[in-house]
């Protein structure tokens, strides 16, 4: 029996195929664009005065916004240990409304410009390359074009605020990373670099023992056998007073691990950096600066919970995977004559993330 005899989909006319051309068309025709339907603001001025009014006063919400930050930032104070934790909590709220407001009312403006302003007509049109002169001229008008439809120049309401708020935005952020530095004017060097020369020493020295972290305990090379891994803190960190202490510590941390010797890829010049396989590394991720406090034994691998960064602890804590910059520095370790583990100096290069005036 046949397909058609027995009502197969192939030939009885129950289903199209696109692309089949029959009698001079396709089998499905193009449906074309649908028609379009105008909006309150396409007819009436009065709506459309309305809604550039609304987009305005986001777009003052978000100047707002970026002014109540700033009087949080600035306003309030420095925050320290003996900060009452009422004025740390409106500081918070200060901030946290701030940046809400300065963020969402620029978003929420733009979205409801374009939906209750900007034309809505959809077009459709083929994509050329832009190579000769004229193409060139084209593309310029075809911008031109998106200025003009953007009515950006016919409303100097919204194109002013806009500018007001896009102008301030930023300037949160800026304050809040040129404020990580705060040698003030200790430091010519380090407030010209942005810190970079603070980040470039910490409290390892030679000599300064490696002890646990939190409790201070000093370790022994004969505690750290294969496969443990140690957070440590150099010795004294502890006896300092909570601000300077929580400073030198986001810089000194490092995890001590031990591996098989032979599994070790040592580069010239770091052959007495370990001890019969115990090695010292920054735990600060030289992406964005997260804890690395993952380590796989199996694979050697130390892991970054924040991005997925990967180091090689056998090839010296080179990036296998993830976004970080280069390798976690290492600590060049020793032994006293007591057995205790001890920094031989400071770290051969800053620690931390990797950025345009590292060296």
């Amino acid at each position: 029996m046949s397909e058609l005899s027995h009502g197969g989909p192939g030939h009885s006319g129950t289903v199209e195929h696109a692309g089949v051309e029959e009698s001079g068309k396709y089998a499905i025709d193009n449906p074309g664009l649908p028609p379009h339907r105008p909006r309150l603001a396409d007819e009436d001025p009065r709506a459309a005065r309305r809604a550039e009014r609304q987009v305005a006063f986001l777009f003052g919400l978000s100047i707002i916004g970026t002014l109540v930050f700033f009087i949080g930032y600035f306003a309030v104070g420095q925050i320290g240990p003996d900060t009452p934790i009422s004025t740390v909590r409106l500081q918070n709220l200060l901030l946290g409304l701030g940046t809400a407001f300065a963020m969402l009312g620029i978003g929420v403006g733009i979205v409801h410009w374009a939906k209750t302003l900007m034309p809505d007509h959809e077009v459709s049109e083929l994509r050329h390359e832009v190579r000769t002169d004229d193409d060139r001229q084209v593309a310029t008008g075809m911008i031109d074009d998106i200025l003009e439809e953007s009515q950006i120049k016919r409303r100097p309401l919204i194109r002013n605020t806009l500018i007001g708020a896009v102008a301030l935005a930023p300037l949160p952020a800026i304050a809040i990373f040129r404020d990580l530095d705060d040698t003030d004017n200790r430091s010519e060097l380090a407030t010209e670099n942005f810190g970079v020369e603070r980040l470039s020493h910490t409290m390892w020295d030679t000599d300064v023992r490696l002890v646990r972290d939190p409790t201070g305990t000093p370790i022994k090379a004969s505690d750290v056998t294969i496969g443990s891994a140690f957070h440590v803190i150099p010795e004294g960190l502890n006896e300092l007073d909570p601000h300077d202490m929580l400073n030198q510590k986001a810089k000194a941390v490092v995890l001590v691990m031990r591996l098989d010797p032979d599994d070790l890829q040592i580069s010239p010049g770091r052959e007495d950096w370990h001890v019969d396989g115990i090695v010292a590394y920054s735990k600060i991720c030289t992406h964005v600066g997260c804890p690395v406090a993952l380590y796989e034994q199996h694979t050697h691998h130390l892991l970054c919970p924040c991005h997925q960064s990967t180091f090689d602890l056998t090839q010296e804590c080179k990036v296998v995977f993830g976004p970080a910059g280069h390798a976690l520095p290492q600590l060049p370790i020793t032994v006293n004559e007591e057995g205790f583990l001890v920094a031989q100096s400071d770290f051969h290069e800053p620690v931390g993330p990797a950025y345009w005036e590292r060296g």
